[in-house]
């Protein structure tokens, strides 16, 4: 039975009296005042994440050229971008590459250069029709001079990814970095217990319409994320073991900042883009007192090997991983995150102010994510 309502800890907000603490000080304030007295005191939690997040991008509408255009092939900075969509309207991927830089520069580098203000150079083509007669264009544009931009993520916050290692006899290089052979090495890509669906693992409070802070950003959840897969196995405490759920994110570029939007070249793999999120967890009942206190000592996940070599799968815990070393097969193997903790830190304190400050608010969501089973389908390996 809830406690408290998500309007009145909005009015507690407004007033200046909510009390706000992020993830990491939940876990003392449960272990000290117990689940009951915290949720009576508490009143939101909130988490923080900044990872390499590929699928992601962002929507931007130029404005009409005089004559017009109709824009069917766009490359910003020489990096292709999808203009099958209107007149005027594109959407640059993250990962995509540069035709003329190949993997040194992408998709997720315009991003972050548009959002720190930079120019970025803009090339059209187009057949040319009797309404929109022009057939190339070339300008500049800058997050000054274009009408929407906006980022839209269809698959970020993953719940729980595996670590990964490789049994193979050669390195290889991936998109959870560079993988030494034999087990040699170790990669993790969550934040662990200050992870934002860690924390509410059965999505109670975040849903379609939740507004979270996003690079910097006040966004919103749009929908589930592509690959949401709530049915992974889970542990006892109600968290997955793997994978599991994911979010669709949105919200203004023009108001992000390059502190938490950041683009990451791969050896030998690509490019990909850092993106820092915040999630506030009402804290309703004495269940969400619980579910926000969890520590990197409960969390599992996988260690998989990205070598394909093997079905090789060992489960451990964040705290494990985090001490800088796991055993695997009788041997000491040196780990190493993705996820940069520290920042994930500043953006849950960050959220913390703000929520105190009055100047972000919940939202009920419109509807909650699937939470049940729901099996991915994958691909007929025979094709065509």
């Amino acid at each position: 039975m809830a406690i408290k309502t998500i309007d009145e800890i909005n009015e507690k907000i407004r007033e200046g009296k909510a009390v706000v603490v992020t993830a990491e000080e939940m876990i003392d304030i449960v272990e000290q005042k117990g689940a009951k007295k915290a949720a009576q005191t508490v009143d939101v939690v909130t988490t923080g994440t900044f990872s390499p997040m590929c699928s992601s991008g962002m929507f931007i509408n130029f404005g009409h050229s005089a004559p017009p255009i109709r824009m069917t092939k766009v490359w910003l900075n020489d990096v292709s971008a999808y203009a099958g969509i209107a007149a005027v309207d594109a959407y640059i991927g993250a990962t995509e590459l540069s035709e003329s830089q190949g993997m040194a520069y992408g998709g997720a580098h315009v991003i972050e250069d548009f959002i720190g203000g930079k120019d970025i150079r803009l090339y059209a083509e187009s057949p040319g029709t009797d309404c929109y007669p022009r057939k190339t264009i070339t300008t500049t544009i800058n997050k000054n001079n274009v009408n929407q931009a906006y980022m839209f993520n269809p698959r970020n916050c993953y719940q729980n990814y595996p670590a990964a290692t490789n049994s193979s006899d050669k390195t290889i290089y991936t998109y959870m970095g560079t993988l030494l052979p034999q087990f040699g090495n170790v990669t993790y890509c969550t934040s662990g217990q200050l992870s934002p669906l860690l924390n509410d693992p059965e999505y109670r409070t975040i849903g379609i319409g939740t507004r979270v802070f996003l690079g910097g950003a006040q966004g919103y959840v749009a929908f589930e994320g592509t690959q949401h897969d709530p049915g992974q196995e889970r542990m006892t405490n109600g968290t997955p073991a793997n994978l599991a759920g994911t979010l669709a994110l949105i919200g203004d570029v023009k108001k992000m900042t390059t502190k938490y939007i950041r683009a990451a070249t791969y050896e030998k793999y690509g490019v990909s883009l850092f993106v820092g999120i915040g999630i506030p967890i009402p804290i309703l009942d004495e269940d969400m007192a619980i579910k926000t206190s969890i520590s990197d000592k409960d969390i599992y996940t996988k260690i998989v090997d990205k070598s394909g070599r093997t079905d090789f799968s060992q489960r451990v815990s964040y705290q494990e991983l985090r001490s800088g070393f796991v055993e695997i097969n009788g041997r000491t193997v040196p780990t190493a995150p993705l996820s940069s903790m520290k920042i994930a830190r500043e953006i849950a304190s960050e959220l913390k102010t703000l929520i105190k400050q009055g100047e972000f608010f919940l939202t009920e969501p419109v509807e909650l994510l699937p939470r049940h089973d729901k099996r991915l389908n994958k691909l007929d390996i025979r094709g065509d």
